[in-house]
């Protein structure tokens, strides 16, 4: 994994862990790797990956059966939409919009584009 400088470590693998639940990788109520199997995995410190837990946890996404490990929860996707969506209308929309307004970039425009991505991107042939 290439970690961005621009944001804090356990909230980019916060992000990878909701991307896989989100993708279906990981599934409802399944276990996810332990702390030091994604710190291994992701080359970074047990510790990193124990806050990113604590804060999935914090926001409804994971849960920790205690001495077992911790577990997707049941409604994970539901709670990642809303926190995820809460942090791109804050974060990154602004960004977004300033640039369209900068670049003169029209939403007719942006629709047809994005479009195209949905349809090359996550469509099947």
């Amino acid at each position: 994994m290439e970690f961005r400088e621009n944001k804090a470590i356990y909230l980019q693998i916060g992000d990878y862990v909701c991307e896989h639940i989100l993708l279906g990788k990981w599934k409802s109520e399944d276990k996810v790797p332990s702390v030091r199997e994604l710190a291994v995995s992701l080359e970074v410190n047990p510790n990193t990956v124990m806050r990113t837990y604590e804060l999935l946890q914090n926001k409804n996404i994971l849960s920790n059966k205690r001495g077992i490990g911790f577990f997707i929860a049941e409604d994970a996707i539901k709670q990642i939409k809303i926190y995820s969506k809460i942090q791109f209308m804050d974060e990154e929309l602004p960004v977004f919009f300033r640039n369209l307004y900068l670049l003169d970039i029209g939403f007719d425009e942006l629709e047809v584009r994005y479009q195209k991505f949905v349809k090359e991107t996550f469509t099947n042939p």
